[in-house]
């Protein structure tokens, strides 16, 4: 039974051996994947059985792929989105908890967003990045 063992562990090292493996992209394929059939299973829309299962199938293909170029752009296009969603609630949640004594605007030129001190009238802000200024009451 040992040996057996030993065999067994020793195919499958072979096997792995030069595959893309998993990345932050993979654990989401999963995660979002076993999500889509949990809530299948609740509701019993058969779209969501459809999705998770793409979802699991294409994990599987991505860990075991050989072609570690593209798996690496795309693990990287995901952490690009990824990076701007989770900024997207970083700045709001930053926004939230300095509400009492920062106010946040926007440059008008390139959306960027620049916070100033509350109370101090009117005055008048120059954007860090283009460098545009705009007159507000902070």
């Amino acid at each position: 039974m040992n040996n057996f063992l030993q065999k067994l562990k020793t195919s499958m090292y072979r096997f792995s051996y030069g595959r893309h493996g998993s990345d932050q992209f993979s654990k989401f394929l999963l995660y979002g994947g076993l999500g889509l059939f949990f809530i299948y299973a609740i509701t019993g829309i058969r779209i969501l059985y459809t999705l998770s299962l793409v979802m699991l199938i294409y994990n599987c293909f991505r860990i075991l792929s050989k072609n570690h170029t593209k798996r690496y752009q795309e693990n990287q296009a995901y952490l690009f989105y990824k990076g701007k969603v989770t900024s997207r609630f970083a700045l709001q949640k930053r926004m939230w908890n300095e509400r009492k004594t920062h106010k946040f605007f926007k440059c008008s030129k390139c959306r960027t967003v620049v916070r100033v001190p509350k109370g101090r009238g009117k005055i008048e802000i120059t954007c860090p990045k283009c460098h545009n200024t705009f007159v507000k009451k902070s």
